[in-house]
C-alpha cells in the first residue's frame, strides 16, 4: 500500500488504486495462498485497509472471516469490498451484501458452490442482483458451460473479466516461485508442484478473444466486460470505459483478431 500510494503521488500512468486479496480469507478455500498467513479481520487492519489516500481501495476477504459491522465500516469509508476465498453460507454472504459486498472475486472459484440444499457463495452472488461478479475466461478456472449458465441467471452487465494473471503473462519464462514454491504453465494452465490452479497465463486481450467463442456474447459486450463494468464496479464510470468527451483516454488499439497492436494511457503512448 505504501508503493501504491508513492506511485499515485508521483503519478504514474494507470495506477487506479490497489486490490488487496488476503490475507483476510478461509482456509478452506485459500488455493495456493500461504495458510500461515491467513488471520481475522479486526479494528486494527480496519485502519491499514483504509489508509490509501487518492486512489481505489479493492479488498477481497471472507466475510466470515470478518463482522458485518468491519464490512459496513470499510464501505463507509469509500473501500470496495468483494467475497472471495470463502466458505460462507448463503446466510453469511446475504448478510455481508447487506452491509456493503458489492463484488465476488473470480466466481465459482474458491468459494463455496451452489448445491441443491445450501446456495453458498456462488448463489449469493447469482441470486443478488446488483452485485458483480468477476470471471476468468480461459476454459481452465471454470467450464464455459457453467459460466454460459450463470450469465443467465443474473445481469449481463454484472459481469467482468478478469485475468488472474501472474508473473508468466508476457515473459519468456514459463515459471516462478511463489513463496519459495514452484508455479509453472502446463498445458496452458497455470499451476502449483501439486497441481492446484495458481493464477492463470492469460492476458485481458485473449480474455476479451475467449468471451465471444466460449460465453456466446458479441464482440461489444465482451469489450464492455473488460472496460465499462469493471470502470462501474470500481465508480469509475465517468472518467473510464467509454470513448466519449470528457472521459480518460484510456485506449487499446487491436485489429480484427483481437491482438494488440497500440495502447495508450491518459492520452500518451504505452511503452
Amino acid at each position: 500500500m505504501n508503493a501504491v500510494q508513492a506511485a499515485i503521488e508521483a503519478g504514474v500512468p494507470g495506477v487506479l488504486g490497489i486490490h488487496i486479496e488476503g490475507p483476510f480469507l478461509n482456509a478452506a478455500r485459500r488455493g495456493v495462498h500461504d495458510e500461515s498467513k491467513l488471520r481475522w479481520l479486526d479494528e486494527d487492519g480496519l485502519g491499514l485497509l483504509t489508509s490509501l489516500e487518492g486512489g481505489k481501495t479493492l479488498v477481497t476477504l471472507a466475510p466470515e472471516r470478518t463482522t458485518p459491522q468491519i464490512i459496513r465500516k470499510l464501505s463507509d469509508a469509500g473501500v470496495i469490498v468483494s467475497a472471495g476465498h470463502t466458505n460462507g453460507t448463503y446466510a453469511e454472504i446475504r448478510t455481508a451484501l447487506d452491509h456493503g459486498v458489492t463484488g465476488f472475486t473470480h466466481l465459482f472459484n474458491a468459494m463455496s458452490q451452489l448445491t441443491g440444499r445450501e446456495p453458498g457463495t456462488v448463489g449469493a452472488a447469482l441470486d443478488d442482483d446488483g452485485s458483480w461478479c468477476g470471471i476468468i475466461v480461459d476454459g481452465h478456472h471454470v467450464n464455459p458451460v457453467v459460466l454460459k449458465i450463470a450469465m443467465r441467471a443474473k445481469r449481463k452487465d454484472r459481469f467482468m473479466l478478469v485475468t488472474d494473471a501472474m508473473p508468466t503473462v508476457g515473459a519468456p519464462n514459463k515459471s516462478f516461485r511463489l513463496q519459495g514454491r514452484p508455479i509453472s504453465v502446463n498445458d496452458n494452465m497455470l499451476v502449483d508442484e501439486h497441481g492446484r490452479l495458481a493464477g492463470s497465463d492469460i492476458d485481458m486481450a485473449t480474455a476479451v478473444r475467449n468471451a465471444p467463442a466460449m460465453l456466446e456474447v458479441d464482440l461489444a459486450q465482451a469489450v464492455r466486460m473488460a472496460s465499462l463494468y469493471p470502470a462501474s464496479f470500481l465508480g469509475l464510470e465517468r472518467q473510464l470505459g467509454r470513448i466519449e468527451p470528457g472521459y480518460r483516454a484510456d485506449l487499446v488499439l487491436v485489429d480484427a483478431g483481437v491482438n494488440v497492436l497500440e495502447t495508450w494511457i491518459a492520452g500518451q503512448p504505452s511503452k
